[in-house]
């Protein structure tokens, strides 16, 4: 096995941990021997679990392989510091890996760099691949959310928009299940899963009455559940409190301006809610910057907004979408609700500039993948440590 054998290897082993890992990285690491030999593997287990590095040492230890002069390929710089669980960097060494290969750094300040040198400092070799290589951008796309977290403070956001090709949400009288075919939906689901928390908007709450729950596919975990609701209209009866299969963990986060209606917020919070006060949005509504902010603050990596067209409307026009999913199906709608609802032009330079990331047939149904120019550019230049 060369080394981009196995580092691609590790690549495909962090993917295993994409509806696993979070608010963790998802991270792959695969061990080979002096002959290039494979002898252990590992991908992060759920938060406060194992990291790459210790499972990929454990499975070594399971098959009877010594790992004294090991190499350890890992799709992100093992960390150094005391956070769920010890530092895998001093895990290595004490196994006396030798050499050291990773993908790319990490972002998070309290390791940023301190890894790879504690490793130095133990007298492993380490190499870090150069910015532009593939496997090292494919790293840090798949872990979009933690690097947009630690770089900028605020999840990635993800706008899920499922529509018809004249960019029809839902009729006129509001009917909008379903546009897309099944294939579509269980592939909306899956994204659903990847993301640390779904938010949707009290107008989709009130009109729909969904639980936003991962169904149409397996997972371990459920998102959290963000609720924007300036007002507190949130019914107390609302299906999205039923607790989900594998949603035990799932906490419901409802985000509001006012807070007069003091018997209301005492049946929300007997639900299960956590009312957080997020006044200083346009026209007393919650300021949705704000809102971002703090999610980062509860380590929330990728957020899967999923609303009506006058919130998709409200967070295009405030700058804070980075990414476009949009599932459109081969059918003309007509009239009636349409993506976002957003201010309407003087000039084709106000427009926001996208480019696109991929363009796919999901079932009978396109899903486009597009994202706001400029706001995944930590991808490209991520933070690089001296020396």
């Amino acid at each position: 096995m060369t080394g981009a054998d196995a580092m691609a290897r590790a690549l495909a082993l962090a993917e295993r941990a994409l509806y696993l890992s979070n608010p963790n990285p998802r991270v792959g690491c695969v061990l080979t021997d002096a002959d290039g030999r494979e002898i252990g593997q590992g991908h992060t287990q759920q938060a406060g679990g194992p990291h790459a590095e210790v499972m990929a040492l454990r499975d070594a230890q399971a098959r009877g392989e010594s790992t004294q002069g090991a190499t350890a390929f890992v799709t992100l710089e093992p960390c150094s510091h005391h956070g769920r669980t010890p530092p895998c960097c001093d895990a290595l060494a004490a196994a006396g890996i030798a050499r050291v290969v990773v993908a790319t750094t990490d972002p998070n300040p309290l390791v940023a760099g301190r890894g790879l040198q504690r490793l130095r400092d133990a007298g492993v070799a380490v190499e870090l691949l150069p910015d532009d290589h593939g496997l090292a951008h494919a790293s840090r796309e798949l872990n979009i959310g933690f690097f947009s977290r630690m770089i900028r403070q605020q999840p990635w956001v993800r706008m899920k928009v499922a529509a018809s090709l004249d960019g029809t949400t839902a009729l006129h009288n509001g009917t909008s299940q379903w546009i897309t075919g099944g294939a579509a939906r269980a592939d909306g689901h899956a994204w659903r899963a990847r993301a640390c928390a779904v938010l949707t908007g009290v107008g989709t709450v009130l009109e729909d009455n969904p639980m936003l729950d991962v169904r149409l596919v397996d997972t371990p975990r459920q998102p959290h559940l963000v609720i924007v609701d300036s007002h507190l209209k949130t019914p107390a009866n609302a299906r999205l409190f039923e607790t989900p299969a594998n949603g035990l963990a799932r906490q419901i986060w409802i985000y509001h301006a006012s807070d007069e209606d003091p018997a209301k917020m005492a049946a929300l919070r007997a639900r299960g809610a956590t009312l957080i006060p997020m006044p200083g949005g346009l026209r007393g509504k919650v300021d949705l910057s704000g809102l971002l902010t703090d999610l980062g603050r509860r380590e929330i990596n990728e957020l899967h907004l999923e609303a009506g067209h006058k919130l998709n409307g409200s967070f295009l026009r405030e700058g804070l979408v980075d990414e476009l999913l949009l599932y459109l199906a081969p059918s003309l709608l007509g009239p009636g609700a349409g993506l976002a609802d957003i201010t309407p032009l003087e000039r084709l330079d106000d427009a926001t500039a996208l480019h696109y990331v991929s363009a796919d047939l999901v079932g009978g149904d396109l899903r486009l993948r597009a994202r706001v120019n400029g706001h995944d550019a930590f991808l490209t230049h991520p933070p690089r440590p001296a020396g």
